[in-house]
């Protein structure tokens, strides 16, 4: 790469100041306004029920290139985009469904009634996969990969951008949402060896932990090497000279293991999280740590990489915030019966869950960037402080929220079945087979992403490309992306990094 337009390249990610806020939320608000569409048309039409080609091209410009315009042509007007969304959804609900459902025997509607009776509750995934949980991490790969490429286009706007030192931007949140929503899955199997009662020892955990940290150090030193030997543009001030964010991602699970024999001293997560995230902000506050990441000569090793090192913390921070989601988001109720009523109660306590634990994240977000009644501190994605951990956690608490209660609005016999067949029927209908593709191997795509927007940065002046050539090469790499998606799926194939 020539050094001079090297130099643009880099001059034009650096040195930003973000954005408000509430534009990324209205921006970001496009994810489940698309899911709203995509339910109204599935639950009242069956359009997606059988899979046409006409459906998978719908999926797509729902689900991937809603979010696309959002974050390109649409970025100056998001509530318009939102209402091109909502306002046909809701048009579709208040119209007669198209939908014939065949009327139960009253051999079955008596058996259900009864059902709470039958010792048939076990036979439920006390872990069931859930519909929202699949679209949101969808949505959010989604976004994550179509702004990697996008950045490098006038058609992005700057404000959209990683920040330099201080603010708030959507790609800002991009990185930590990505985090956050990993140490919500991961939650998973913590979960099920404590409902198993075979919880593994700290060697156990840390062997396991090892084993998934190794392809993610590859990856990141195949893009350090890559990096270094084509001479790309790099921005060092985002995570350092050498380090990169896949060597963030290979510590995490160690980490975590780590943290996890805590679980008995602190049980909750949620609380883990404030205590790294505070003590982190109380040395970057009370010693010279915050001016030695943003202002030190790089003359060895750590202060050359100060920046991904240091961040890790608060890294670790919303991973642990995400695990905190994970423990009342992901199991089931072992005590609600299978009632509808009682199910629907489940529901509602997950959704008031969900809303109360992103007013409290939102809340201490405030306390701690308020001048008037709080620290006074700023957003800084670069320091990964305690400011831009809450935002995170408040930011994804929310969406989480808006997806479950489509979800719930949409689709209520996802919570309300009573059997495994019924279970599985009613979750294949109300999740999205390209957001489903993307959840399943969004780690693998996330690498491809970062591969792709390499050779188009290595092949096409992005800088000089004008709006209509940028959307069309944008088009092309979300739809290759997505090819590959939906065939991993389609084949049943899960890559493991």
């Amino acid at each position: 790469m020539a050094h001079s337009y090297k130099a643009l390249k880099e001059e034009f990610v650096s040195n930003l100041s973000g954005g408000g806020i509430a534009e990324i939320n209205l921006v970001t608000l496009v994810a489940p306004s698309a899911f709203l569409l995509w339910s109204a048309l599935q639950c009242r039409r069956g359009f997606f029920v059988q899979y046409s080609l006409a459906a998978c091209v719908t999926d797509f410009m729902l689900n991937v290139g809603a979010i696309l315009i959002a974050v390109t042509l649409y970025s100056s007007i998001p509530i318009l985009l939102n209402a091109l969304l909502i306002v046909p959804a809701l048009a579709l609900y208040t119209t007669p469904s198209s939908i014939t459902r065949p009327k139960k025997p009253a051999s079955a509607l008596h058996t259900k009634a009864n059902s709470d009776l039958s010792p048939g509750q076990d036979r439920l995934n006390p872990f069931p996969e859930r519909p929202f949980i699949t679209m949101y991490r969808g949505g959010m790969m989604v976004i994550t990969c179509l702004s990697i490429l996008a950045v490098d286009f006038r058609a992005f706007p700057r404000r959209f951008a990683k920040v330099e030192n201080w603010g708030t931007s959507l790609m800002d949140m991009g990185v930590g949402s990505f985090v956050f929503s990993a140490g919500l899955v991961s939650m998973r199997p913590v979960l099920k060896s404590h409902y198993t009662g075979r919880a593994p020892s700290l060697s156990a955990r840390l062997y396991s932990a090892t084993r998934h940290s190794l392809p993610l150090l590859v990856l990141g030193f195949i893009r350090l090497f890559s990096v270094k030997g084509l001479d790309y543009a790099e921005h060092i001030t985002e995570y350092g000279v050498h380090w990169n964010f896949f060597f963030t991602l290979a510590l995490l699970p160690p980490f975590v293991a780590l943290f996890q024999s805590l679980s008995s001293l602190i049980p909750s997560y949620a609380l883990l999280s404030l205590l790294v995230s505070g003590i982190y902000q109380a040395f970057l506050e009370l010693t010279t740590l915050k001016a030695y990441i943003l202002v030190a000569p790089r003359t060895h090793w750590l202060s050359q990489n100060r920046e991904g090192v240091f961040s890790f913390l608060g890294y670790l921070a919303v991973f642990l915030g995400g695990q905190a989601a994970g423990q009342y988001v992901l199991p089931r109720d072992p005590t609600v019966t299978k009632l509808s009523s009682s199910m629907a109660l489940q529901r509602r306590h997950l959704l008031v869950h969900l809303c109360s634990w992103a007013i409290i994240w939102s809340t201490l977000l405030h306390f701690t960037v308020s001048y008037h009644h709080g620290l006074a501190l700023g957003v800084s994605r670069r320091l990964a402080n305690l400011p831009y951990v809450l935002w995170v956690l408040a930011f994804n608490c929310g969406q989480l929220t808006a997806f479950c209660a489509i979800e719930t609005f949409a689709f209520p016999g996802v919570h309300r079945v009573s059997d495994v067949s019924s279970e599985k029927s009613e979750i294949t209908k109300a999740t999205s087979r390209i957001l489903k593709a993307y959840n399943r191997n969004g780690l693998f795509l996330f690498a491809l992403a970062n591969l792709m927007t390499g050779l188009v940065n290595m092949t096409v002046n992005t800088l000089s490309t004008g709006t209509g050539a940028a959307m069309a090469i944008l088009l092309g790499y979300a739809s290759i992306l997505t090819s590959v998606a939906i065939t991993l799926d389609a084949w049943d194939i899960s890559v493991k990094l």
